[in-house]
């Protein structure tokens, strides 16, 4: 009936949390062409940066895009749907996400906006 097309994540700042994402999932933030730049400036927005809507692409593999959407209103409870990534904890703590609580199977983790995610041990590593 369908498929997977993109998975969009409500934010303060796209532009950080998208950059923050895509070196966490190895995506890449979808380069600006003079065409969106141009878009942009005509929205009012003379920077990227300040793009409310962030695009991070799958490098050289499929996969979903993942959007990164402003809205004015802040997150309140928890996540209705969230990501489940294979990676080392220690190591998306270093890079900035905040440790929930600790499962048996898996982490629950929270991104520098607060959003959860799980994290797994990856399997093909064992």
């Amino acid at each position: 009936m369908s498929r997977l097309k993109d998975i969009c994540i409500d934010c303060a700042d796209p532009w950080p949390l998208a950059h923050w994402w895509a070196e966490v999932l190895g995506y890449q933030v979808r380069p600006y062409t003079e065409a969106d730049l141009e878009a942009l400036r005509d929205q009012g927005f003379d920077d990227p940066r300040s793009d409310p809507n962030v695009a991070v692409d799958p490098v050289g593999e499929d996969g979903p895009t993942v959007w990164f959407n402003r809205v004015p209103e802040p997150a309140v409870g928890k996540n209705r749907i969230h990501l489940d990534v294979y990676g080392d904890v220690d190591e998306l703590v270093r890079h900035g996400a905040v440790v929930v609580r600790h499962l048996e199977r898996w982490t629950v983790l929270a991104d520098p906006e607060g959003n959860l995610f799980c994290a797994f041990a990856d399997q093909r590593e064992r």
